[in-house]
């Protein structure tokens, strides 16, 4: 079976092993993938050490096909006799299974050749000594920032790293190493008796690009303080910017919309719109899989299919789906390299950042905390309480709270109006904060 990065990944051969083993049992074709990693997980709140814990996981799954049935099974002990029951459990399964004309591996003719160094793996040998100085440390920063933060919900210090390997019977397996290191600071005020609760966080795969702990716990506490005399709103329709950390739930209920399993459900209010005008012209949404150190970024998809750049969205409109092999298959179409989702979905940007965006927008409101998840994917209806800033003549004003953020997404996208350049980097959706030019905000 040929091999991509076997000396970097030690899971390779276990996958071969279960490969292998479901081919002797009598399945006609196979897949396996496993993990492995370590992680440390320091918790410190109200000045005092809340709680440590070492991680150590570890798992394999496996899916074995009987002709058109499928079955899986997983475990997470790897011993040979394990390897063998959990195949055994998987084909039985098969053997059961109702027939799918769809299921399969992606053709072999898709696979990924090659595993290209995406510089992901980063491990922070942090001891939990130095761990717990650091969260008690930022705790303190946060704290001195204003005597109006007079209690914490804690700082949490996580770092994990971890091996993933993905293989099949079309003599494909491949996986890399991988790390992720998250510090995390929420910080509670108080004036005249009323409470806000707010914070930040910083995330990354190497340490090293992890934002100071001072930055942290002062950005920390700002938007705590921020929130403190919050009102409300009447109900009426204006313009609305949402800041970069929440824009990025307008754009995955995008993605989820355009996904082969909510296509081939009839599940979306984004059917039949390729080659559609969705978006203004001035917008750009692309996919970049391989960008070094990125969150985001991967080799192949967990289908072993090699992941490449492409623009989704171009002037506008939708050039491509984002579809596994499954869903292509159901739909008639040629997989995209998204089985398990899109890998660095970057929203191109203007050029203003966030305070320009309230300057253009002049009159409205900045949106930068969202409660629930009101999205009918389906019909594309939104419906979210929000928490933000009252803006006028350009400026933020005060601080609003309990209200209802009100529109249909065909709409919303239609009227965004410019992207800052404000972009959040903590996470796969790569997005600065974006202005509509109208909603419905609901209040007394």
């Amino acid at each position: 079976m040929p091999e991509l990065d076997k000396a970097n990944n030690d899971l390779i051969p276990l996958i071969q092993r279960t490969i292998d083993e479901a081919l002797n049992q009598g399945a006609s074709a196979a897949e396996a993938d496993a993990g492995s990693g370590t992680g440390l997980v320091v918790t410190v709140r109200e000045r005092e050490v809340e709680k440590i814990e070492h991680e150590r996981d570890k798992g394999l799954s496996v899916t074995v096909y009987m002709g058109k049935h499928k079955g899986s099974a997983s475990t997470s002990d790897f011993t040979d006799k394990a390897l063998k029951e959990t195949v055994h459990a998987a084909c039985e399964i098969a053997r059961f299974a109702s027939e799918d004309p769809h299921c399969g591996l992606a053709d072999a003719e898709f696979m990924a050749t090659d595993t290209p160094d995406l510089d992901l793996y980063h491990p922070w040998n942090i001891s939990p000594d130095k761990a717990m100085e650091q969260a008690l440390e930022c705790e303190a920063i946060a704290y001195g920032v204003d005597k109006r933060i007079n209690n914490s919900d804690g700082v949490m210090i996580n770092t994990y790293s971890g091996t993933q390997a993905y293989g099949n019977s079309h003599g494909f397996a491949g996986g890399w190493k991988w790390s992720v290191h998250t510090i995390d600071c929420t910080m509670i005020a108080e004036e005249q008796g009323k409470m806000q609760r707010d914070g930040w966080y910083s995330k990354c795969r190497d340490a090293n690009d992890l934002q100071s702990i001072k930055a942290l716990a002062e950005e920390a506490a700002r938007r705590t303080v921020s929130k403190l005399g919050a009102r409300k709103l009447s109900t009426r329709n204006v313009p609305v910017i949402f800041e970069a950390p929440v824009a990025s739930g307008l754009f995955s209920a995008f993605i989820t919309a355009i996904s082969g399993g909510s296509l081939y459900r009839r599940a979306s209010f984004l059917l039949d719109s390729l080659g559609k005008q969705v978006f203004p012209k001035h917008l750009r949404i692309h996919e970049q899989p391989h960008l070094k150190k990125a969150l985001g970024s991967a080799a192949f998809d967990n289908d072993g299919l090699a992941t490449h750049a492409r623009d989704i969205v171009k002037a506008g409109v939708i050039e491509g789906y984002v579809l596994s092999t499954y869903s292509a298959r159901k739909l008639g179409m040629q997989p995209t390299g998204n089985a398990g989702g899109v890998h660095n979905l970057i929203i191109e940007t203007g050029d203003q950042d966030l305070p320009g965006l309230i300057r253009k927008m002049n009159r409205g409101l900045l949106v930068t905390d969202m409660i629930g998840f009101g999205v009918n994917q389906v019909t594309g209806d939104y419906s979210r309480g929000a928490s933000g800033f009252w803006i006028e003549n350009g400026e933020i004003q005060y601080p609003v709270e309990e209200i209802t953020v009100a529109g249909n997404l065909k709409d919303m996208y239609m009227n965004i109006i410019d992207i800052g350049n404000d972009v959040d980097h903590r996470g796969n959706i790569l997005t600065g904060s974006v202005l509509i030019e109208t909603m419905t905000i609901a209040g007394d």
